[in-house]
């Protein structure tokens, strides 16, 4: 019973599984699906990625091993010209899967949105495991007046809508004269409250009699929390890497609103211009965010061990 218990658990998740990733299994199969094919009974050329019901695989793969196969066939019976006739069609078949982001890389600014977003990801991501880390750590470990109440308070925001805020901080950045520079978007991030709930909740796991011994060998506040606690937090400081980077990176209505120069923009804002000046190029639109999903896949897979720990470990009891 237990066996079968776990088999229909295992089952359930598997079509979760399926379901969650099947948006992005289409974003890359209509970004590589072909432009277009004839169709027959319409008598023009009707394109892939606009069909109905929509195709659940680039049409260029069947064709492409056909032809591969017609090609090999040529080459065996020694045909040379129909060899190069079926492997040109397949440099065609390439040539049109990947013409969206062939397009996006010259004629567009794609490149720079993507290593505009890769550095202002990276550099918040960066602040934030610092200084959430550092507070964490002083608000699970340090015993000083009115310690619960600042973390309450702190926590208080969470309840903030962010809409409440964006004229304040507009006007903060207006005034420090930032407006439309990637210090905009780097400053109002490098600290946040879910990181400093998340770090505080984690430092408790970390055993008291390690910082005591440190502190008999005699080392620093700074040496204790750089060589001892942070080695240790490292679980949780990949699970808020990953939340940090990843809603850094799909970040939209903060950097729509202070950016103003086409070459600052981040890769959502770039997209979005991309959207409006293209609305009928999907496969271009779908190109895109193919490529806007690759770093978020990178960083989960790479860190993906820690994220699960730290998730499993963040939430011991005071």
């Amino acid at each position: 019973m237990q066996k079968l218990n776990k088999l229909v658990i295992y089952v359930l998740l598997l079509i979760f599984s399926v379901v969650s990733l099947l948006p992005l299994y289409w974003v890359f199969s209509t970004s590589l699906q072909l432009s277009s094919y004839q169709d027959e009974d319409l008598e023009r050329s009707v394109s892939y990625v606009d069909s109905n019901p929509p195709k659940m695989y680039p049409m260029g793969i069947p064709e492409y091993f056909e032809h591969w196969g017609k090609a090999r066939d040529a080459d065996k019976a020694g045909d040379v010209e129909a060899e190069v006739y079926h492997r040109d069609i397949m440099r065609e078949i390439v040539k049109d899967s990947f013409s969206g982001f062939v397009t996006l890389f010259k004629k567009n600014n794609i490149g720079i949105w993507f290593l505009n977003s890769a550095y202002i990801a990276i550099v918040v991501t960066i602040g934030i495991l610092l200084f959430d880390s550092m507070a964490g750590y002083v608000l699970a470990k340090k015993n000083f007046p009115g310690r619960n109440l600042i973390f309450y308070a702190i926590v208080g925001t969470m309840m903030i809508p962010g809409q409440v805020t964006l004229v304040p901080l507009f006007m903060m950045v207006k005034n420090l004269g930032i407006m439309d520079t990637h210090w905009a978007l780097i400053f109002p991030d490098l600290a946040m409250v879910f990181g400093v709930f998340l770090m505080r909740q984690f430092m408790y796991s970390v055993p008291n009699e390690l910082l005591d011994a440190a502190k008999i060998d005699g080392a620093g506040e700074w040496k204790t929390f750089w060589k001892i606690v942070l080695p240790l937090a490292r679980p949780g400081l990949a699970a808020l890497g990953i939340f940090t980077f990843m809603n850094v990176w799909n970040s939209f209505l903060w950097p729509i609103i202070v950016l103003n120069d086409a070459n600052l923009y981040t890769l959502p804002v770039g997209l979005k211009s991309l959207q409006d000046a293209n609305l009928a190029s999907f496969k271009l639109l779908m190109s895109g965010a193919a490529i806007a999903s690759i770093p978020m896949i990178i960083v989960f897979i790479m860190f993906q061990k820690h994220f699960v720990k730290g998730l499993t470990l963040g939430g011991v009891k005071e």
